[in-house]
């Protein structure tokens, strides 16, 4: 969700729409600007059918960071989580 843009919109113009995403891909990805030893980690959750991000989280690789992301995927309905291994 975009909330700065959400702030700027008027609650007549936005429709919001809800559904449980019934499967989703939760991962994260890394990236780096300027230096390789200050990684910059990207977790998103990612509806399983349709390719829609459902939510992301930029941060650090932590277990902190995924308990960031949990809260935001929650009205999705979804159960549980898996790691890669």
């Amino acid at each position: 969700m975009n909330k700065p843009l959400l702030n700027t919109l008027s609650p007549d113009d936005v429709d919001v729409l809800i559904r449980r995403a019934g499967e989703a891909e939760v991962d994260e990805m890394w990236s780096f600007v300027q230096k390789k030893k200050a990684p910059r980690w990207l977790w998103h959750a990612i509806d399983h059918h349709s390719g829609t991000v459902l939510a992301y989280v930029l941060g650090r690789r932590k277990d902190a960071v995924f308990l960031q992301l949990q809260p935001l995927v929650e009205p999705f309905g979804l159960p549980r989580f898996y790691t890669d291994g």
